[in-house]
């Protein structure tokens, strides 16, 4: 049990109704989860608005209520707090209910399109390799030292996030890298954190269904970078044009990365095999099984904020160079019949245009390229037919298949895929709508030597239909298609 007042340090209120110097058990903003002696907070959601659910929380034991709007009638016994806005309203007090535990601990969050969960999970890889304990929140999982959890959102509600992070201070964890989305910035979800740094790796199109336009979705990122304390660093890749934009209005200290462009970290890519990459870094030579341009990338991010988070820079490098891929980031399979096959995340035109790029790169010219790809449904629709044009212009196959149609139908999804098709280009593209079929026929068409990409779904094993999720692992039924043959 905590004091509703302490929780409440920091929080601005408009009006109080009711005794704040009452001892108060959980905070929820879901209803159903409400106790006795609760705090229930009044959430706006996209779907439902938590002001509905107030007289539900309230006979259901709560003793305090963070609402927007007062309910016209107050029950005596319920301390409620007007508010400015709820979502930072819930921020604030779940990092107090939890003893702020981001202040112990060095905090750093890493937003952009592309390349959060590959920068997060090598970099909690690398300090582990260091000999600390360390922490990570990202889209595949919530590591607290060693152990695991499991997660279904990039950036966790912020009760969840306080609750992880209070694990890892009860377990003396120093570093924590945690992804941060633009859905999460937006809804509140990182503020009342104490950031030691952040990092940008890119931004590309993506979540327009959410944002409306491109400038909400980076103005939106950039809310990270301009709630960073002075004592923290804002690290930004500047060979994305919107990188000196993040750092526009920071108090942070400032420091950029690049392969292209002046920055205060470089790099350059010398050598390029299909088992790893060689690469000039701050006049070392690192080589890393990780390749392509965009993990050259995400590895300078990686070593910039090593360096800026105060490891030896040697010691940085022969880490690195122990690094290996994280599950569904250009993860592949060579067979008996020398056919590769590649499964990536690969879900926005950026990510699949960088992925072709880097295995066209790679190619010597006899092999083909079959590209499996889908389309999320109840997402973003104005990407499908860029990611139909990319697939079908990269590739010498092209399949478009299903990959979350959600509450969509696959059909449809696909249909829009195949509108992005240049006509020079509609022979090279067959679409069928089963995922499994799909991986299938790609083994069956590829010859030795040949290139299969899978793309979409990544390290998710599961796909969803109309609130379904049923089991499915691109890696591993691209493995069996491909072993099947074999026999």
């Amino acid at each position: 049990m905590k004091l509703l007042k302490d929780i409440l340090y920091g929080v601005s209120l408009s009006a109080v109704s009711g005794d704040t110097n009452v001892l108060v058990n959980l905070i929820h903003f879901d209803s159903r989860a409400v106790g006795m002696d609760d705090v229930f907070v009044a959430v706006r959601g996209t779907l439902t608005d938590g002001h509905n659910y107030i007289q539900k929380a309230v006979d259901s034991g709560a003793k305090a209520i963070i609402c927007e709007e007062l309910p016209e009638i107050l029950v005596n016994g319920v301390t409620y707090l007007k508010v400015p806005d709820c979502n930072s309203a819930l921020a604030v007090v779940a990092s107090n209910f939890y003893g702020n535990p981001s202040k112990n601990l060095k905090l750093v969050g890493v937003t952009g399109t592309n390349g959060k969960t590959t920068v997060t999970t090598l970099l909690y890889n690398l300090f582990k390799k260091a000999g600390y304990k360390v922490g990570l929140i990202s889209t595949i999982k919530v590591m607290v030292d060693e152990m695991v959890f499991p997660t279904s959102h990039t950036t966790p509600d912020v009760l969840t996030i306080n609750s992880y992070l209070s694990k890892m201070n009860e377990v003396g964890v120093e570093f924590c890298f945690m992804e941060v989305s633009s859905h999460g910035i937006h809804q509140k979800r990182s503020e009342g954190l104490h950031f030691a740094g952040a990092i940008f790796t890119n931004l590309s199109h993506d979540h327009l269904d959410y944002h409306k336009t491109f400038a909400e979705y980076r103005d939106t990122k950039k809310k990270l970078f301009d709630g960073l304390p002075k004592t923290a660093f804002a690290l930004v890749n500047i060979d994305d044009k919107n990188g000196l934009v993040m750092l526009q209005n920071t108090k942070a200290k400032k420091y950029t990365y690049a392969l292209k462009t002046y920055a205060d970290y470089r790099a350059q890519i010398l050598e390029r095999q299909f088992n790893g990459q060689l690469l000039k870094m701050d006049e070392n030579e690192l080589w890393s099984k990780l390749i392509g341009d965009f993990n050259a990338y995400n590895l300078l991010a990686i070593y910039a904020t090593a360096d800026l988070l105060g490891l030896e820079k040697m010691e940085i490098l022969r880490l690195m160079s122990e690094l290996e891929n994280v599950d569904g980031r250009f993860q592949y399979y060579i067979s008996k019949d020398k056919i590769t096959a590649i499964v990536d995340y690969a879900h926005t035109p950026d990510a699949l245009k960088n992925v072709l790029v880097t295995i066209n790169a790679l190619r010597t010219g006899n092999e083909n390229v079959i590209t499996v790809v889908g389309c999320g449904g109840d997402r973003d629709k104005s990407k499908r037919p860029v990611m139909g044009h990319i697939a079908s212009e990269m590739s010498n196959q092209a399949i478009f298949t299903s990959d979350n149609p959600r509450t969509e139908s696959p059909a449809v999804i696909i249909e829009e895929m195949e509108a992005g098709v240049e006509p020079q280009n509609i022979k090279k593209v067959l679409s069928i709508e089963n995922r499994k079929q799909a991986i299938k026929t790609a083994c069956k068409l590829a010859l030795a030597n040949d290139i299969i990409l899978v793309a979409g779904k990544g390290h998710e094993t599961y796909q969803e239909t109309n609130g379904v999720r049923v089991d499915f692992d691109d890696f591993k039924e691209v493995k069996e298609a491909l072993e099947s043959l074999n026999k």
